[in-house]
């Protein structure tokens, strides 16, 4: 035992070159406003320094967020750019309105605070174009570049080769694949060497290492090659090479995957929830979209209400049990649509033509119009603006036995619209194919999530989510 923990622990591993260029970004945040103070030879104060912290601070922490200084980020440059304009804007809107109690905080001359806030991501894209570029040129240079071997003809083996070539400023070269089972079936796992380069067996690898002719060995073979591994892991201690492991996470239908750790014990989630660190920023957005929409809402809410009632006898709004986050039972609000609130443990979806919708109500679930009551549970926190559909927990009951993965969807909370109302799944749903497709968006959706994947959801709600051949 070293220090009362584990001797065999996993160290994370610290770049000093992206420790550097957080130093620079933060640099080159405060030199900009400097010089753009002298280029309009104005007076740079202790107060306008302070705004330059606040900004420095806003954006380290968005970065952060955003792992933008992970040695595993390696994002294409164009990717990159788009990163940083909107980490940017977020961190430049935070400054901003942190600062407003102090007027005298910012730039007598408004031409300053625009150009900087304009030319700062620009020149941070720049400066990380630029570390790229020169790294590239000094690290595959013959003394400092790396001859890399996969071993594994598998599908994770081939990407991994990939993203050492989209990655040329690493200084890595992939010398082949190393693989001793035949040109097997797909389903066995072994690319046809049209695919990948293989350059021999394992055999082969282990000689190669011996003759000094590599320097990292990465495995990429099927996590039910334990026993290959172990063997091929031994033979490889009496060289020099870097091993490292790669483990076949990807065989799995991962739900946004995140890599974690306790006291150097390594873990990967397969089933995670991108609102398990985020949580607060979707919160934000829908408070900060909720509350003006509520306001702008109130007089056509006002309008419905009354032409429910004088349509038909019964109450303007029902409130059904659906499942929320975490599949813990929430109650939604809805303008009443039909002669009956139904929500026991079976409930006929409607259906065209259905007997049971009002004339009104006809009308407000062909546009959705039902469906604005629930801006209430977003407030009030059990749905977001965006987010999977709630279903009747009676739905839940039947779809969760017939569709695999059909609960993942809870992960996050339910929304007003989603990403599978904007692509068609919307209103009843005829069999379980056409579920499952509903399904595949939501799940699509928690993958990939971001706030601008909701704002994109939210624009595109009025002109594709909002009325659907489906709805009834």
């Amino acid at each position: 035992m070293l220090n009362g923990n584990c001797e065999n622990n996993v160290r994370l591993h610290h770049s000093p070159i992206l420790g550097v260029s957080r130093v620079l970004d933060s640099l080159l945040i405060v030199g900009l406003l400097v010089a753009l103070h002298y280029s309009y030879h104005a007076e740079f104060t202790v107060l306008h320094a302070w705004l330059a912290l606040v900004a420095i601070l806003a954006f380290s922490f968005v970065s952060d967020t955003a792992g933008l200084y992970h040695p595993w980020h390696g994002l294409p440059m164009a990717i990159l750019a788009r990163q940083l304009m909107v980490i940017w804007l977020i961190a430049g809107t935070v400054t901003l309105l942190t600062t407003l109690p102090f007027p005298s905080a910012f730039p007598r001359n408004q031409n300053i605070l625009f150009a900087w806030l304009l030319l700062t991501p620009l020149a941070l894209i720049a400066a990380h174009w630029v570390r790229r570029t020169a790294l590239a040129a000094l690290r595959n240079r013959r003394p400092l570049r790396k001859r890399v071997a996969i071993v594994g003809a598998t599908r994770l083996g081939e990407r991994l080769g990939q993203a050492f070539e989209a990655q040329p400023w690493r200084g890595c070269h992939v010398l082949g694949f190393y693989d001793d089972r035949e040109d097997f079936p797909p389903e066995q796992r072994r690319l046809p060497d049209n695919r990948v380069r293989v350059s021999g067996d394992l055999d082969q690898l282990v000689a190669d290492c011996y003759a000094g002719k590599l320097d990292l060995v990465f495995l990429t073979l099927p996590m039910e090659a334990e026993d290959r591994t172990h063997k091929l892991v031994r033979r490889l201690a009496d060289s020099t090479v870097s091993v490292y492991l790669v483990p076949d996470i990807f065989h799995f239908d991962l739900l946004y995957s995140r890599l974690t750790g306790m006291q150097g014990i390594p873990a990967i989630s397969i089933y995670d929830s991108p609102l398990a660190e985020q949580g607060w920023s979707k919160r934000l957005l829908d408070l900060g979209l909720g509350v003006p929409a509520m306001a702008l809402l109130a007089f056509p809410m006002l309008a419905i209400a009354i032409a429910i009632k004088l349509d038909s006898p019964g109450p303007v709004f029902f409130r059904q049990t659906r499942y929320g986050v975490h599949g813990e039972p929430i109650k939604i609000w809805k303008f009443r649509s039909m002669s009956v609130c139904e929500d026991g443990p079976t409930i006929q979806q409607a259906q065209q033509e259905d007997e049971r919708v009002t004339r009104v109500g006809a009308f407000l679930r062909r546009s959705s119009l039902d469906e604005l009551p629930q801006i209430l549970n977003v407030l009030g926190g059990s749905m977001s603006l965006v987010g999977p559909r709630p279903h009747a927990i009676a739905h839940n009951e039947y779809y969760r036995q017939h569709i695999e993965g059909y609960m993942l969807r809870h992960k996050v909370k339910p929304g007003i619209t989603g990403y599978a109302q904007i692509n068609g799944y919307r209103g009843e749903t005829e069999n379980l194919e056409h579920m499952a497709g509903r399904i595949k968006y939501d799940l699509d959706y928690i993958r990939n999530w971001s706030l601008w994947l909701d704002l994109k959801i939210i624009l595109l709600t009025p002109t594709h989510g909002l009325v659907s051949e489906y709805a009834y």
